[in-house]
């Protein structure tokens, strides 16, 4: 009898998939649900993983949107309660999906934040694989902003770079051409991905129309603090961190998150404790934070004050070992 059901299996997909094609789009998706309940009591993640991924991809392409995005939840769901792992098999299948549902569709949202949280696999992020290829499918699209934020979470940061490239040009001014780039590689180092934050930079300075082969030194000044920023965290000296950070205060003030972004970039790359809240503003709280650190590092020779003259500051930047 078993047998026979085995055997009856590929007569039901195909009267499903015939029902599709015919335009019983109610009829079919019925089945599917009834099958779908049928094989998850019985556990039979492998075939029923194949007939919702099957049936999703078949109403999409006959613009069912609702029906196949409801199915592609439901993959998601069993990809979950079957413990599949297997991420290079099911990344693919997932953007194809993702790709084939209408932006104007809901649950598009909710399908990606269900695939998102089972590729994270015990981590708070997800995939990195997964979030490149959704942001190459956003980038498609022309949605720049979703696209950044998936870059953000993958380690591509080639493309990335290539993608705010596109994003500044259409929809930036040309004297925000630093603004781009420094939020994306402050937001990197904030978590922890030095690696991609310096491709994205490199890539960025080296192919924007409006900064190509104008440094190091560059001619936007924030430029330079990254510049340096990425090379103050290979030297690990706290005392580069916050002479650097003094120099450019007039530019990190540009934008009030860049100073929050330091902050946790100091926690992270530079040991420094979180800063206590003051009267003296958050600039005021960030540099104290540096004094902190200063004061507990006893390998450091000597300790620059936020009071320092400019001289000072600028001798001290020069003769930092940056390397």
């Amino acid at each position: 009898m078993a047998s026979q059901g085995n055997r009856g299996v590929p007569r039901v997909l195909e009267k499903l998939e015939n029902s599709v094609k015919s335009g019983d789009y109610y009829e079919a998706h019925q089945m599917y649900k009834s099958l779908y309940f049928r094989y998850l009591g019985q556990k039979k993640y492998n075939e029923l993983l194949q007939m919702l991924y099957n049936g999703s991809i078949l109403f999409l392409e006959h613009e069912q949107q609702i029906s196949g995005a409801d199915l592609a939840i439901l993959l998601v769901d069993v990809l979950v309660k079957s413990e599949e792992k297997d991420a290079v098999k099911w990344i693919p299948k997932l953007c194809c999906i993702f790709s084939k549902i209408d932006s104007s569709t809901p649950e598009r949202d909710t399908f990606l934040a269900d695939a998102i949280r089972w590729s994270a696999n015990g981590s708070s992020r997800g995939d990195s694989f997964l979030h490149q290829s959704i942001a190459q499918i956003y980038w498609n699209e022309k949605n720049y902003s979703q696209a950044r934020h998936h870059y953000i979470h993958s380690k591509d940061g080639m493309n990335c770079a290539k993608l705010l490239i596109e994003f500044q040009s259409i929809q930036g001014f040309k004297c925000e051409a630093d603004l781009f780039i420094a939020q994306t590689v402050f937001q990197f180092l904030c978590l922890s991905n030095k690696t991609t934050a310096t491709q994205t930079f490199t890539t960025y300075t080296e192919e924007h129309p409006t900064i190509k082969k104008s440094g190091p030194p560059y001619l936007f000044p924030l430029l330079n603090f990254i510049w340096f920023l990425l090379q103050a965290i290979d030297s690990k000296k706290i005392q580069t961190f916050a002479v650097l950070c003094e120099q450019y205060e007039v530019t990190i003030k540009r934008d009030p998150c860049y100073v929050e972004y330091l902050d946790k970039i100091g926690q992270i790359f530079f040991g420094l404790k979180p800063p206590q809240q003051k009267q003296g503003g958050l600039f005021g709280n960030f540099f104290e934070s540096f004094l902190t650190g200063l004061d507990d590092d006893s390998d450091e020779e000597s300790t620059p004050r936020a009071s320092s003259s400019h001289r000072n500051t600028t001798k001290l930047l020069e003769n930092a070992d940056l390397d």
